[in-house]
């Protein structure tokens, strides 16, 4: 009976160890929505705190101010955001979640204007610190595979960037994802 329990024991402590090793607790992204539609790149890091949380950084070159921009002019921008993700499935980080962030964003958007047929540059400091909240739905294939849809709205806290553009910022995203 005592090594029959000895056995159920490290045979227990076994599996245990064993679905611990299949849980990853990195994933690095792509948002290839942006690539295709603004072209920007959005690359990013996950580390999972847990089974549904998680705290992400993601880096915008060449960023855009959304996806509608009053003008034609041309962005010259990056972004770098921070957010916290909460799962909503506890079991592996799938399913949907929410994710509110904090993002900061320097660079220029540089605009040809003319006055008295006159051409000149006219340049928005893009500088601002934005706070947000997004919603998504993460898939994941084989353990390591993600895709996920989501969409944040953020708002924007420049008084330049504002008379300029909306206050309020909305984005979305299909984010590319692998899990290590």
């Amino acid at each position: 009976l005592l090594m029959k329990k000895m056995f159920l024991s490290i045979a227990m402590a076994l599996v245990s160890l064993g679905a611990f090793a299949q849980t990853y607790k990195n994933e690095i992204k792509l948002n290839i929505l942006n690539v295709i539609a603004r072209p920007s790149i959005e690359l990013g890091y996950e580390y999972y705190l847990d089974d549904n949380q998680s705290v992400d950084g993601e880096l915008v070159i060449l960023d855009k101010f959304s996806y509608w921009p009053k003008g034609d002019g041309k962005f010259s921008a990056t972004s770098i955001k921070v957010g916290y993700n909460y799962y909503f499935d506890s079991s592996d980080a799938v399913g949907f979640y929410i994710n509110p962030f904090l993002k900061t964003r320097f660079g220029k958007y540089t605009e040809e204007k003319t006055k008295d047929n006159t051409k000149y540059d006219e340049e928005t400091n893009l500088g601002a610190f934005i706070i947000g909240v997004g919603v998504g739905y993460t898939w994941v294939f084989n353990s390591k595979f993600v895709v996920a849809p989501y969409a944040n709205i953020g708002r924007n806290f420049s008084s330049a960037v504002n008379e300029r553009f909306w206050a309020v910022e909305p984005n979305a995203g299909v984010r590319l994802g692998f899990r290590f």
